[in-house]
């Protein structure tokens, strides 16, 4: 067993940058998208219709399962939800 530091969980996860990265935006707009969604206090039926999504679709995103989300499928359920991404593209820091 290696004693490797990460910068973040997601590089511990998976075996490419691209993935942890892509996996840090997911995770990212589901715990907004989470948020949001029970501040509302709504059934899960009325809060799915908010997002046009199924009420099971809305129950995996509450319970966390990131990887039956894309990042095209969590977009496209901000403006239901009344939010909206800003993007920063920055350099990579080399560790």
């Amino acid at each position: 067993m290696t004693n490797e530091r990460h910068a973040n969980i997601w590089d511990a996860l998976v075996e490419s940058p691209e993935e942890a990265e892509n996996l840090q935006l997911r995770s990212t707009l589901m715990r907004a998208l989470t948020r949001k969604v029970r501040s509302w206090e709504l059934a899960q039926k009325d809060a799915a219709l908010r997002l046009k999504v199924t009420q099971p679709r809305l129950n995996d995103l509450l319970k966390g399962k990131i990887d039956k989300f894309s990042l095209d499928a969590l977009v496209k359920m901000l403006p239901g939800a009344g939010l909206q991404i800003e993007v920063t593209v920055r350099e990579r820091s080399e560790a």
